[in-house]
């Protein structure tokens, strides 16, 4: 089929389905969508809780844990062990399927009588503040992260060891405050980095070490904003700056970020990929407009699928880990295959539609909650040859009889979950970061999308955040006995033993921000998932704005480069933006 225009129901904006798509589409059988990428991101998204904790009761014993699930979320919270007991079986629940009735009615309401795993782990050990993670060992508020040991305050640290407050982060060690980082040691308050050691304040660094304030360097070592110096020399002014102090990392803050906004960008992060498009993009191969994407192939419209490898997917948000032939998913993975509409089945899940919380399944349609089953429908079990007449009469259905959210949007067969059949409310889900960090509960109720807010606990502050002690030498073990209110939000928040110890080996002075906003302002480097129509910013001998100057003659020599590319920078961002062939003309 050739390329069609089509609009969104939602934002009403018009987006492309191409011929490549609707082959995809073809291939696993489904409609194509009625929502343009990011509006069906957005609404995966919202059924992401990635990283709040809440207080819950549970289920089977009456006793208080710790959950993904707020208390106004009508789903039900139990232990991994509890879950994976033989006490209680999800068949048991099941129900015929009512042609009355759309099928999201009778799911969610399936959903709401099924006890769900409060915290989505596995093999993991003395981590137990930490969820949707796999492999973690004494880790503490990490998030989406998998096989790391000793961290804290993190989200998505795979494979990495002893750091902490960082945010995708990939094989490194004793990092702190980093950002997309992979194979780094020692590298603080340094983002989009790979195989480099002691950075500080550096952006975009390759094989580098013992850097201050860099930005695109390759195989250097002692240079402070790109200038070269000699050993002795970088040691002299790093002692200067006096890091190991508050005042002395807030200054260099505000100058390494002077000089990066003078520095030019690439329009894609990432290394070592083929005809890959996106923002994060790292290792990959006809991978299209995706974001935090490693180690795949053939995808397009995916997110956050960091571990390897994944290939043939389309519109699938969170995990990988050899999916193949997914499709509007999110939390699937681990070898997972042609799982379509569905949320948190893993591992080893194949051939699922409008399913939720499945492990080991195959051929299951709108079921919650089940072990090793094979031709289930709402729980109920059905022959082969029986199971498969009634998914072709409800998939019919849900054409004939839509499910019609609360601002008129159609959802036939092909749509995944509605934003208000979310269980986490738009403000715990992943939606609110990516997508409307200023949306409010009364523009959620206008807009239909659930809104669930638990009261902050009430704590003492016992020493205010301008009476820390403003340098590592001067911090002693009473500070562990103190409730510290932070400098941005004012919220209670504490120094734990191993974070202590941390701060005290890598000789970093003690935070007056509590770690959820050390979180906020870390992500405020990333970009977003929507991409914008741009082209270079060089001109010649410099960038448009005239504060980069070209170190090399262009192949396009004194003329405007012209390169036109799909970028996450905004138009309306202050960064310099070049194409691949000039950027690496300036930085290798």
């Amino acid at each position: 089929m050739q390329n069609e225009t089509r609009q969104c129901q939602n934002c009403k904006k018009d987006f492309t389905i191409e011929s490549e798509d609707f082959n995809f589409y073809e291939k696993i059988k489904v409609p194509p969508p009625t929502f343009c990428p990011t509006c069906r991101a957005e609404r995966r998204f919202c059924w992401r809780n990635e990283r709040k904790l809440f207080k819950s009761v549970n289920a089977f014993t009456g006793k208080e844990i710790f959950s993904l699930y707020p208390a106004g979320s009508d789903r039900k919270s139990v232990t991994r062990e509890e879950w994976f007991g033989d006490s209680w079986d999800a068949m048991d629940y099941g129900i015929d399927y009512d042609f009355s009735k759309n099928i999201f009615f009778q799911l969610i309401e399936l959903s709401k009588n099924i006890p769900a795993a409060s915290l989505r782990v596995q093999l993991t050990e003395n981590s137990p503040y930490c969820a949707n993670a796999t492999g973690l060992k004494n880790c503490h508020l990490c998030f989406n992260s998998t096989y790391s040991e000793d961290c804290m305050y993190s989200n998505a640290a795979d494979f990495s060891k002893d750091s902490m407050d960082c945010s995708h982060i990939k094989k490194c060690e004793r990092c702190y405050e980093g950002f997309w980082l992979q194979g780094c040691y020692q590298c603080y308050f340094s983002i989009t980095s790979t195989e480099s050691r002691n950075l500080w304040f550096c952006r975009d660094c390759l094989d580098c070490s013992d850097c201050f304030g860099c930005v695109n360097l390759r195989k250097s070592s002692y240079c402070i904003f790109n200038k070269q110096y000699n050993k002795e020399e970088y040691q002299n002014k790093i002692n200067e700056m006096q890091l190991d102090t508050t005042e002395g990392l807030n200054i260099a803050r505000n100058k390494s970020r002077e000089f990066w906004n003078t520095q030019i960008n690439k329009y894609n992060q990432g290394l070592k990929n083929l005809n890959s498009t996106g923002a994060y993009v790292t290792n990959c191969k006809n991978v299209q407009e995706s974001f935090l994407v490693r180690d795949s192939e053939n995808m397009k419209y995916c997110q956050l699928l960091q571990i390897p490898t994944s290939k043939d997917c389309y519109d699938c948000t969170a995990w990988g880990a050899n999916m193949e032939l997914d499709y509007e998913d999110c939390l699937c993975g681990d070898h997972s295959y042609n799982v379509k509409f569905s949320s948190n089945c893993w591992p080893a899940c194949k051939d699922i539609e409008y399913s939720m919380d499945l492990v080991n399944c195959s051929d299951c349609f709108g079921c919650v909650g089940l072990k090793k089953k094979q031709y289930c429908i709402l729980n109920k079990q059905y022959e082969k040859e029986e199971y498969f007449k009634m998914v072709g009469k409800i998939r019919k259905h849900m054409d004939e009889m839509p499910y019609i959210d609360k601002q008129g949007h159609i959802y036939k067969h092909g749509e995944f979950f509605p934003i208000e059949l979310s269980p986490f409310g738009y403000n715990n889900s992943m939606a609110i970061q990516y997508f409307n960090l200023e949306m409010n509960k009364n523009e959620a109720d206008k807009r239909g999308y659930p809104w669930i807010e638990i009261p902050h606990g009430e704590y003492k502050i016992t020493l205010q955040n301008n009476k820390l002690p403003n340098s590592f030498n001067k911090i002693n073990d009473d500070i562990l006995k103190e409730v510290i209110e932070c400098s941005v939000c004012k919220n209670a928040y504490r120094i734990l033993e191993n974070e202590l110890n941390f701060y005290k080996k890598e000789k970093l002075p003690l935070p007056n921000i509590c770690h959820e906003c050390r979180f906020q302002r870390r992500i405020s480097d990333r970009l977003k998932i929507q991409l914008y129509n741009r082209k270079c910013m060089c001109n010649g001998l410099k960038d448009e704005t005239g504060k980069y100057v070209n170190t090399v003659k262009h192949v396009h020599g004194d003329l405007d480069c012209g390169e036109k590319f799909k970028t996450g920078y905004d138009p309306d961002s202050n960064q310099i933006i070049y194409c691949e062939k000039c950027y690496q003309q300036e930085v290798y």
